[in-house]
């Protein structure tokens, strides 16, 4: 399996120069490619072929012109064509139903707020002994480890995020490591007010981080409004801002990083609910939506899954597993949002809402789950005779009354 380690460089100014002149250079390189294919194609000509663009390329570096593309790696020039390859493929492919539909490629503006190139083995970067980063052109960088890489990588990828925080992002082959089996499976029901609830009758809470920084993020965002057009004092508080959504967007992945770490270590099967995001997103709810980030919890579930010799199974979105009485098996009919307990009028169990949809969540994917327990609230029993009288705290109330004192 191949994975992605991201690690946080802290160039000097002298190399955030030289990376921003490799920025530009493979911008230039993809927006040339790009023209060309575009011209082709409304003149009804055959595309030209990454072998054709890149002898265009060495052409026009001895160009006046261009001279200045030949100031930094060739392999990121040659990176750059390789990326508008892969921008057509996706886009053909969206087109033949092979993946998610996306829009043709489009032209890369010098304002976009992130920036990356790719060295590959061919530019001969390297890790010195003293752990940093050494980039053709670039210089020796400084690397903040955070933990060790399983095996050598072959590429790098250096990117420059809105917040202006650069990072080295490199791709390993890591081996598997499956984790001891457990019998224990467990459902997922995604909510909103608690982030996920097990078919065991447990309840994470939502973070909500998203909703704890609006104080803070609305407070940057009414200074950057402020900030004249073009001015260095509104770059910085566009920074600000970026910042803001980044500390944001870093605590989310980390606490679905733990949690999903956790799930995979307790369980050998999980099952959750392939839910419609975006159109979820649509409703008036759309923040909290996106607030909570399942999609990325879930594919975190899955390739952890697949590492550690775990079992992730998506049952589909029109199960009505909100329905249906986990201990009889009985449609109850739709329930809105407000209702977040029920009886089932079959059987006369008493469900929390949630827990009866983790619950249904295994059964559908197929998983042992049981319907006993924290899942069912056995239903109320009808004292006896000569059970039934008069609580104590009635008689105490009563005989305040007759003293004179309300009982309220």
């Amino acid at each position: 399996m191949q994975l992605r380690y991201n690690f946080r460089i802290y160039p000097t100014p002298g190399q955030r120069s030289e990376l921003a002149r490799a920025f530009g250079c493979a911008r230039v390189v993809y927006n040339d490619a790009l023209a060309a294919r575009r011209a082709a194609h409304s003149n009804n000509q055959s595309y030209p072929t990454s072998g054709e663009l890149s002898k265009r390329l060495t052409e026009v570096k001895r160009t006046p012109e261009r001279a200045w593309l030949a100031e930094v790696s060739s392999v990121v020039l040659q990176q750059a064509l390789r990326d508008l390859d892969t921008a057509y493929r996706n886009f053909f492919d969206g087109l033949r139903g092979k993946r998610p539909r996306m829009g043709a490629p489009r032209f890369r503006s010098r304002k976009d707020r992130r920036q990356s190139i790719r060295f590959t083995a061919n530019a001969h970067w390297s890790i010195t002994a003293g752990g940093k980063l050494r980039l053709p052109k670039v210089g020796d960088v400084k690397v903040k480890w955070s933990r060790q890489l399983p095996s050598d990588p072959s590429t790098v990828t250096v990117v420059l995020d809105a917040a202006g925080r650069y990072f080295a992002s490199f791709v390993v082959e890591v081996a598997d490591e499956p984790l001891p089996e457990t019998d224990a499976v467990v459902g997922l029901d995604l909510g909103l007010s608690h982030f996920v609830i097990l078919s065991d009758g447990t309840k994470i809470s939502s973070p909500r981080f998203l909703r704890r920084a609006e104080k803070r993020l609305k407070r940057a965002q009414r200074n950057l409004s402020r900030k004249t057009k073009g001015s260095a004092n509104r770059e910085k508080s566009r920074i600000k801002v970026a910042r803001t959504h980044a500390r944001v967007a870093d605590a989310r992945k980390g606490f679905h990083h733990q949690l999903s770490t956790r799930l995979i270590r307790e369980n050998q099967a999980i099952a959750v609910e392939d839910l419609c995001v975006k159109g979820m997103a649509r409703t008036r709810l759309a923040k909290s939506v996106h607030d909570a980030g399942w999609s990325q919890f879930v594919n975190m579930l899955e390739y952890k899954a697949a590492r550690h010799g775990r079992t992730v199974v998506r049952i589909g979105r029109f199960e009505p597993t909100s329905q249906v009485c986990s201990a009889c098996g009985v449609k109850g009919g739709p329930k809105p949002l407000h209702v977040r307990e029920w009886t089932c009028g079959a059987c006369g169990s008493i469900h929390d809402r949630d827990i009866n949809a983790a619950v249904n969540i295994a059964k559908a994917a197929g998983l042992v789950a049981s319907a006993c327990g924290a899942q069912v609230r056995p239903p109320s029993v009808v004292a006896q005779r000569k059970e039934a009288g008069i609580r104590p705290d009635a008689a105490a109330v009563s005989t305040r009354s007759v003293e004179g004192i309300s009982a309220l």
